[in-house]
């Protein structure tokens, strides 16, 4: 299988840019002797190259060449598979743009191709190539400190009640996992997750229940997250909790069920936010989108969760404009390396800066993800990076501090 990587990455600074002929000398060895040829593109500042050869043989290559400690900021532009080589001549090449007109540059290469067809920049490969001599993207390229800039401190529980007890259900219970504004170190809400008694989340149970008897556990699940925040203590924090969509659809009176709850346990609506996951398909849309409206008039906010992970989400967001979007994990996963990850992150980003909608990231755990998100315009996230679901309460979060400011 004949594979083409492209990426771009940041020459670092203590690197004499004298260096890179040696560089792309051994580099050029070590591809001749794993059949893998490119090209390679420097602007002063920045790589851009595309290796092509056996699929194993640029793998291994591109993992040593991300090991590598002279760049940073290594983002995967492409990964894709082809019949023939497009530069099958030579087993590294470097263009440097500082010493060539642009459109010099662009047919130098185009005259370096070996394709049996006439290469064009219609190829998407090529695209790449013209973009990065263009600097069209050059906005979106995000410099992202190392992660050991910073340092996570977390803060002491005072909590002592213990794990929280479902009143009403032996088969699960709750805990709570804080959404954050870290650099403002602020907590924004308190998502309620199910959980079993073990402490394990409960996704097993649900998958367990079949027909209606899923979208009834559903709701009334909301009953004890409302009561663990009566019990916690918590009335005066916003807090999340998940909903089936068709749990609106299947259970006519849902809404009233919800606002009954929130008011016998002391709270207000206004301190509710329903997150509808989108990891089905919404049949009754209108009815669904009744219920919704219900919901805003009553004083409840919406949000979808895990935005890009089911059938639902553009469904959703075009059918009723939510107050946020809750990203899902996989695609924030490793986002400060993907390129693909980042366009869809960013065109979601410009997407709800468009109709106003707040958007917050899921899942994070690596302090890189988090820096590339709040460079791109997030500044709300949830994931173990900050603080781990807590069985007994609020829990601990660790928040960065910028080292040599502790």
């Amino acid at each position: 299988m004949l594979t083409t990587i492209i990426y771009r990455s940041h020459l670092c600074h203590e690197v004499p840019v004298k260096a890179l002929e040696g560089m792309v000398a051994a580099a050029n060895i070590r591809n001749s002797n794993q059949n893998v040829t490119g090209i390679l593109l420097f602007n002063g500042t920045h790589f851009f190259q595309l290796l092509e050869g056996p699929d194993e043989n640029v793998r291994r290559i591109y993992s040593d060449i991300a090991k590598d400690k002279r760049h940073y900021n290594l983002v995967e532009l492409l990964c894709d598979h082809g019949p023939t080589r497009r530069f099958g001549n030579v087993g590294m090449e470097l263009f440097d743009l500082r010493e060539h007109a642009r459109e010099e540059v662009l047919q130098a290469v185009l005259s370096k191709g070996t394709s049996p067809y006439q290469l064009t920049y219609n190829d998407r490969a090529l695209q790449f190539f013209r973009t990065f001599v263009e600097s069209t993207e050059k906005g979106n390229y995000f410099e992202i400190p190392p992660a050991d800039t910073w340092a996570f401190i977390p803060t002491e529980v005072t909590d002592s009640l213990g794990p929280y007890k479902a009143s009403n259900a032996a088969e699960y219970t709750l805990a709570l996992q804080p959404i954050i504004d870290p650099l403002a170190q602020e907590i924004i809400a308190l998502e309620a997750l199910i959980f079993t008694p073990q402490g394990e989340i409960s996704d097993a149970y649900f998958d367990s229940l079949s027909g209606e008897e899923i979208y009834k556990v559903d709701l009334t699940s909301k009953k004890v997250a409302f009561e663990m925040v009566k019990d916690r203590n918590l009335h005066g924090k916003i807090v999340c909790i998940n909903l089936l969509p068709m749990t609106l659809v299947k259970i006519p009176n849902a809404v009233d069920y919800l606002l009954d709850e929130i008011k016998l346990n002391g709270l207000v609506p206004e301190q509710v936010v329903v997150e509808f996951t989108e990891h089905e398909v919404v049949s009754g849309i209108e009815e669904f989108t009744r219920a919704v409206r219900a919901l805003k008039s009553a004083g409840i906010s919406v949000a979808i969760d895990n935005f890009g992970a089911g059938f639902a989400g553009l469904q959703l967001l075009a059918q009723f404009q939510p107050d946020r979007i809750k990203i899902n994990a996989e695609l924030i996963r490793d986002v400060h390396k993907s390129g693909p990850r980042q366009a869809i992150v960013q065109a979601i980003i410009g997407c709800c800066q468009s109709l106003e909608i707040v958007v917050s990231a899921l899942g994070i755990e690596k302090a890189e993800e988090w820096m590339w998100l709040e460079s791109a315009g997030i500044s709300h996230f949830q994931g173990d990076l900050f603080a781990r679901p807590y069985l007994e309460g609020v829990p601990a979060i660790a928040w960065p501090e910028k080292k040599g400011l502790l």
